[in-house]
């Protein structure tokens, strides 16, 4: 079962199309993933140290408040300073508390909490303190007591910091890994979707390919049938012409003959041999025109310029209608296959001219340089509708001219009138005299 171009074409750009959707899917969800967890990541150690800058800060500023309780030797305000501190030690809980949330399964986080109770439950006697015990004992409690408490939680709080941080290292690395992954995926897709296109392409190329060249064939066969039924109908022309004049008005020339001899020996009978003999002259102007519509004989006899000659004098005399003909060159060298073709591009356009254009003018110019023989016919019709079909003359006068590799164009103006051009390569390379011949405007 042979597979259709387009049924090919449309699987291969379709499965092109649905790999590129689903890579762009696949490719903006894992994208989306690794950002989502990069963004987690980043919050969590954003969460992490701002919990850890609350904790050593309310553990300084605690230094700094007992520092100044132990400054003021105002006893009625120890109630005060004790409510602020527990505040202190309260907000500093509930810090920790958040920071256990965020960094589970570490023993730190127990002897952080530790350290920090034990710091909080130092300040505790100083509160019952006298004046007196204040001023003696205030130092030395600080520097033995307060200040190691605070450093151990300050260097556990700095160790958890550190593993933060570590921990975000390795994160990083992790979203490094998977980024470089995606990126590794992304260029297999790439390359994926380059060779589906590559193989869809050279498929349908090679495909059309295959088809252009049995359409040219095709073509080929057909233009070769067309051209032998054009030939072949120009030689059956010529056949039945030459027939008409050497047969059949050679006929009806001797049959005029032997009317004469009737009338000569039966006078009695004069009348009906003069009518006759004016049915017989009818037929043979009849059998005439028919024989030079088929192909004037003076085409082959007396050349191309002679043939357009006569055949733009008939023109004028059958249909009234004013033609202007000019010629420039040697057309004698002349193939007998230009000078058919010339001939009937001439006669097909002035015919349609006087039928569906309504012409009252037409101009032929006919030129021959030395490699190229040019052919105009213009008229003052009402144009040619484009949306109209060309008819078999006009096909006709085509293969014509493509089967001596010439060109033909047709063109109508928007004021009306309609101009056929037909440009022929010659094989020989002909004089070009440069002789204009004028048609004179009487129908003789």
């Amino acid at each position: 079962m042979r597979l259709k171009t387009w049924l090919v074409a449309a699987l291969g750009l379709g499965s092109l199309v649905v790999l590129i959707a689903v890579s762009m899917l696949v490719s903006a969800q894992r994208a989306q993933e690794i950002y989502a967890q990069l963004d987690e990541l980043n919050a969590h150690h954003r969460r992490v140290e701002a919990n850890l800058r609350r904790l050593r800060s309310d553990v300084n500023l605690s230094g700094i408040f007992v520092r100044d309780y132990l400054l003021d030797i105002a006893r009625e305000r120890a109630p005060e300073y004790r409510q602020q501190l527990a505040e202190f030690r309260r907000t500093n809980m509930a810090t920790l508390a958040e920071l256990r949330t965020l960094v589970q399964h570490d023993d730190r986080i127990a002897s952080l909490q530790t350290k920090l109770e034990d710091y909080w439950e130092a300040f505790d006697p100083l509160f019952d303190w006298t004046t007196g015990e204040k001023i003696l004992r205030s130092a030395a409690f600080l520097r033995s007591e307060v200040v190691p408490r605070r450093e151990a939680a300050l260097t556990i709080a700095q160790e958890i910091e550190e593993l933060n941080n570590a921990n975000v290292a390795i994160q990083r690395e992790e979203v490094a890994r998977r980024y470089a992954a995606f990126r590794a995926g992304l260029q297999r897709l790439l390359w994926q979707t380059m060779l589906l296109g590559i193989s869809v392409a050279v498929i349908v190329v090679v495909r059309l390919r295959v088809l252009e060249r049995r359409s040219e064939g095709a073509e080929h066969q057909m233009r070769e049938l067309s051209q032998q039924l054009v030939n072949t109908q120009e030689e059956e022309r010529k056949n039945l012409s030459r027939e008409l004049h050497d047969h059949v008005a050679q006929v009806l020339t001797g049959l005029r003959m032997e009317l004469g001899r009737v009338e000569r020996l039966s006078p009695a009978v004069a009348p009906a041999v003069a009518e006759c003999r004016i049915l017989v002259d009818d037929m043979f102007r009849t059998v005439r025109n028919l024989a030079l519509g088929l192909r004037p004989s003076m085409l082959d006899d007396f050349g191309l310029q002679a043939a357009l000659e006569w055949h733009a004098r008939d023109c004028m005399g059958r249909y009234a209608i004013d033609v202007d003909l000019q010629t420039d060159g040697d057309f004698d060298a002349l193939p007998d296959k230009h000078r058919t073709c010339v001939y009937r591009v001439v006669q097909e356009a002035t015919t349609n001219c006087v039928r569906h254009a309504g012409a009252r003018k037409i101009q032929i110019r006919v030129s021959a340089d030395d490699d190229h023989l040019r052919v105009r016919v213009s008229d003052d019709g009402r144009g040619l509708d484009p949306r109209q079909r060309p008819g078999l003359g006009l096909r006709g006068i085509d293969e014509r001219v493509k089967e001596l590799h010439g060109t033909m164009t047709i063109t109508s103006a928007a004021t009306g009138g309609t101009t056929v051009l037909v440009g022929l390569p010659l094989p020989t390379r002909l004089a070009t005299p440069k002789v204009e011949v004028p048609l004179a405007r009487a129908a003789g």
